[in-house]
């Protein structure tokens, strides 16, 4: 193959670019599989919460564990979702904030489960980038075939005239 390769999407491969090979399969388990596993990490957490009420920590603690929770799951799902229409731009990249992603995973996991219903999680962005690639590649494919000599037979209006 010529030209740009698609950059593949993990669960997905490059079967996103022409949506064959078990694409619409694919959607549907990613979407079913991370549902599953948003809903047993909900499951892990509450029973680290009852661990918490068992222990008697205080109102204030288990308080705290729960928003702590609840906000880095909605951190973690809006930052999740813009990676899949825009690359990172600045200093923050994925991997400054994936200690709070690990927190909130299940906001991640919320994340890739409502894109699947969509689109493959990032097939806007990479299509987007993978058709650029090829139009520019066509236009420099284009622009260079044919024989350079051929081009020569038009007159130049900038060329300085011959003498003699």
């Amino acid at each position: 193959m010529t030209g740009p390769r698609p950059e593949p999407i993990r669960f997905f491969g490059t079967t996103w670019v022409d949506r064959d090979g078990g694409y619409g399969l694919r959607r549907a388990g990613v979407a079913a599989g991370a549902l599953a596993a948003a809903v047993a990490g909900c499951l892990v957490l509450r029973f680290a919460y009852q661990g918490l009420v068992i222990a008697e920590v205080g109102g204030f603690l288990n308080t705290l564990v729960i928003v702590m929770f609840a906000i880095c799951s909605a951190i973690a799902f809006r930052k999740t979702w813009e990676s899949f229409t825009r690359r990172p731009t600045g200093t923050v990249g994925p991997d400054a904030l994936r200690s709070l992603k690990m927190i909130g995973f299940v906001g991640v996991l919320l994340a890739y489960a409502v894109r699947a219903l969509a689109e493959a999680p990032g097939e806007k962005l990479h299509r987007t980038e993978y058709e650029k690639a090829s139009a520019r590649y066509e236009r420099r494919r284009t622009t260079r075939a044919g024989n350079p000599a051929a081009r020569a037979t038009h007159k130049n209006r900038y060329a300085k005239p011959k003498r003699g």
